[in-house]
């Protein structure tokens, strides 16, 4: 699996995004060697704690707009094929029998989103930023923002992120509830990498019954299939699919 890189050192697993020539960003085959990976080190008893980190400049950039004008013969079809699987990898990582820490490095967009979101445990670099493009490109919010993120940073902040397509900074996701640390650039692996040996020297049943307890999944899948119907719907709308032209263009 090239744009996935799998590790392990000792008891900890780090599943890596390495589709740099793409900016990390999601197709049904990285999103599906994604979940294979998760639950791989979620059965794997050997492995208590999962580390996601990413290579390139950016983290991850969400759905890559020219793989969905690439495909707009068959835009439904395609567009269930990475939302389904990104909602799929979302509820994977929830359902790890491992806590996950994930460090974020830089630029998060889009459907990306839901990686940061199913963590357990997040840092962030003090150059990390979300920003959810979609009324700019022309699609309808996935990957959480609506199913996960509302319920972290309340309606209005939202509404206004959102339908303003305004950026989120570190800063700004630490002081919401998004993150768990914000740390300086250069030590954002190491300060993971200290955070996740710390969990795994704990108990990991308690760990694992308490990560059951904080998410509530019934919740989280009834809006991520929401959020599946209404991309659906705006992608393969007049202003959806001259958004994407558009957007290519610049």
């Amino acid at each position: 699996m090239n744009d996935v890189k799998i590790d392990k050192i000792g008891n900890i697993g780090t599943i890596t995004l390495n589709r740099v020539d793409r900016h990390n960003s999601l197709v049904p085959s990285f999103l599906e060697d994604l979940i294979r990976s998760i639950n791989h080190m979620s059965k794997d008893e050997s492995i208590s704690v999962v580390m996601m980190r990413a290579n390139g400049k950016t983290f991850s950039t969400g759905g890559d707009v020219s793989a969905f004008y690439d495909h707009i013969d068959d835009l439904e079809s395609y567009s269930k094929s990475v939302v389904g699987s990104l909602n799929t990898l979302i509820m994977a990582m929830i359902d790890c029998e491992k806590p996950i820490v994930t460090a974020v490095h830089g630029m998060v967009t889009g459907g990306s989103i839901g990686l940061v979101l199913a963590s357990d445990i997040v840092l962030l670099s003090t150059k990390a930023t979300f920003t959810p493009y979609y009324a700019t490109v022309g699609y309808s919010p996935d990957g959480g923002w609506i199913a996960l993120l509302k319920e972290v940073i309340g309606q209005k902040r939202l509404s206004r992120i959102l339908m303003t397509d305004s950026t989120i900074t570190a800063d700004e996701a630490l002081d919401w509830g998004m993150a768990s640390y914000v740390v300086p650039h250069d030590d954002l692996y190491r300060k993971s990498e200290e955070i996740a040996s710390r969990i795994a020297a704990l108990k990991q049943g308690s760990i694992a019954k308490t990560k059951k307890l904080l998410w509530n999944k019934e919740a989280i899948l009834s809006g991520l299939e929401c959020e599946f119907s209404k991309f659906l719907e705006q992608i393969a709308s007049t202003e959806g699919k001259l958004g994407m032209k558009d957007f290519l263009k610049k």
